[in-house]
């Protein structure tokens, strides 16, 4: 089936009846768009004490009734016009996992509605999306959690907070890759949306705004311009009618003058070394292999290898556990709109820069995070 914008149309405006959650009982909670992303958002829901499934809603029936299933226990109601979902006056908090360009859309309707926003990365896949986005959270008075989950790792923040702290010294560069072994599935359960790049962003913007996110929160700034190209080197016209790039190759200048080095390509061979992700940081004392061991190598001769940041062990949905306790306890979330933001205008940014194939500046972008 042919995901159509129309099928999520913006509702019109229904402020009012604020469906603030009580702490006493369980939060009336919706999930809007249940495949892959949204299966595991709902698996994420249904642990947590807080919460209850009042309501799953997908345009695909299949999705749907597998997440009716999941959420049996909680006998939720089906639907497969959202907006209907946004309608409900008894529902506290709700789930956005549809393709990225309706999440700007969807999450500013459910805002104004009175609800509690988790939104999937990215919070939107051009600038005026996110700047929409950003005036709309700003001014509500209900949780915006941006689905930008690294900030929850335990491991990552430790290891951030030290070479923020200073650790390797001052912060110079940034290598970062994200290199995948194949294209997602042409016949899988987004092929209908992910290769149209007005709809998912591309690679860089659906998937690697996780990655620059990380590079962001440990350089401590956002960048200032990008250049770079990209292109379609191995899938051309694979599937047919495709507009989104399988290569990226990116240079951002940071505020604080840091540079960053990005690539991502979907060919890297599995059996060749140096593939998945990583994220280099080079320090004026020392570097650190940031997302796997969080080890730091000195930069002297003498100096040996050391751990910045033990392994601990991570919940599978510390982020959905961060956003039940914001609305409960009123704790500060670990991605609200302005990680969110910045991480998906740092995304299009660099995507700009490829299709201008000129440096374009943040300010060109016209949004104030």
């Amino acid at each position: 089936m042919k995901l159509q914008r129309r099928d999520f149309m913006l509702a019109s405006a229904a402020v009012g009846g604020v469906a603030r959650a009580q702490t006493a009982e369980r939060i009336a909670t919706a999930v809007i768009g249940t495949g892959n992303r949204g299966s595991y958002l709902l698996s994420g829901v249904l642990e947590q004490p807080e919460a209850k499934v009042a309501a799953v809603c997908d345009i695909k029936p299949d999705r749907l009734d597998k997440a009716a299933s999941a959420a049996a226990k909680d006998s939720p109601a089906t639907y497969n016009d959202w907006r209907r979902v946004i309608d409900r006056k008894d529902i506290g908090a709700v789930f956005i996992a549809t393709p990225p360009h309706l999440h700007a859309e969807m999450a500013m309707a459910a805002l104004a509605a009175g609800k509690h926003v988790y939104c999937e990365k990215p919070v939107g896949v051009t600038a005026a999306q996110v700047g929409a986005l950003v005036k709309a959270a700003k001014g509500a008075k209900t949780v915006f959690v941006s689905g930008q989950q690294l900030r929850s790792g335990k491991q990552l923040g430790e290891a951030v907070r030290r070479i923020r702290e200073g650790a390797i010294g001052d912060v110079m560069w940034v290598k970062a890759q994200r290199h995948a072994t194949a294209d997602l599935p042409h016949d899988g359960t987004s092929g209908d949306w992910y290769f149209d790049v007005a709809k998912s962003g591309g690679y860089l913007i659906e998937q690697s705004v996780h990655n620059l996110d990380a590079c962001n929160w440990v350089i401590g700034s956002r960048p200032v311009r990008a250049c770079g190209f990209g292109g379609t080197q191995l899938y051309k016209n694979d599937p047919p009618g495709r507009t989104i790039f399988d290569c990226a190759s990116l240079t951002y200048e940071y505020q604080n003058g840091v540079k960053l080095s990005f690539t991502q390509n979907v060919f890297h061979p599995r059996t060749m070394p140096s593939g998945g992700q990583y994220i280099h940081v080079y320090g004026t004392k020392g570097a650190v292999d940031l997302m796997s061991t969080a080890t730091l190598y000195p930069l002297g001769k003498e100096g040996q290898p050391s751990v910045l940041a033990e392994k601990r062990e991570e919940s599978r949905h510390a982020h959905i556990m961060a956003f039940y306790e914001a609305i409960t306890k009123g704790t500060p979330v670990p991605a609200g709109i302005e990680v969110g933001a910045t991480a998906a205008l740092t995304a299009i940014l660099g995507h700009e820069a490829m299709v201008r194939q000129t440096v374009v500046n943040w300010s060109d972008l016209g949004v104030e995070v």
